[in-house]
């Protein structure tokens, strides 16, 4: 799907395909350097998270393993309800692990600070985060994300992953919907 087959839906493009490609290019040479020698869980956060996961892992230079998680706060609405439930639980035993959770967007920081504690819970080595998109002024919680690929106004935006309605994901690029879409 290209900007033309959704332009009436869209304010303006915040990043390209090749702008995505080229950071996430640079986070994987930064995971690859902070865990050089150690072995590597990456977990996607389905459904937003497979764009990111799936050329993450594949800029990798090193051997990772990947396993997925499908958790909900949001329905089918603009902002995160605060109750996270989990869809889809991880198959990977994570005692002792290096584990990287990889997301799309942090907004409020509410579901992926659930998450983190969830996980740390099971007994892994390290639990670190990686997301493409994160909004600071939508920020609710403190949460120590360790590699972020663009840091973004509090907009609603779709593409690369990122729905509205389950529409949307399969836009090459991220960019800001037009408020009438979604009010």
């Amino acid at each position: 799907m290209e900007t033309s087959d959704v332009q009436a839906d869209l304010k303006h493009v915040l990043y390209s395909r090749e702008q995505i490609q080229q950071r996430i290019a640079e986070l994987a040479a930064d995971i690859d350097k902070d865990y050089e020698g150690r072995e590597l869980l990456i977990v996607g956060v389905l459904k937003g998270a497979v764009m990111v996961m799936a050329d993450l892992a594949r800029a990798l230079h090193s051997h990772v393993k990947m396993d997925w998680m499908a958790v909900s706060s949001y329905g089918s609405g603009t902002q995160s309800s605060g109750v996270v439930r989990i869809l889809k639980d991880l198959e990977t035993d994570l005692m002792g692990k290096h584990v990287l959770i990889v997301e799309d967007i942090i907004d409020s920081g509410l579901t992926l600070s659930w998450l983190k504690t969830n996980l740390l819970s099971r007994g892994p080595a390290t639990v670190e985060i990686c997301t493409l998109l994160r909004k600071p002024a939508a920020a609710k919680v403190d949460l120590d994300v360790k590699y972020v690929g663009f840091d973004i106004p509090n907009e609603f935006v779709v593409g690369y992953g990122l729905d509205f309605a389950e529409k949307y994901r399969n836009l090459d690029f991220v960019g800001t919907l037009a408020p009438h879409v979604y009010e």
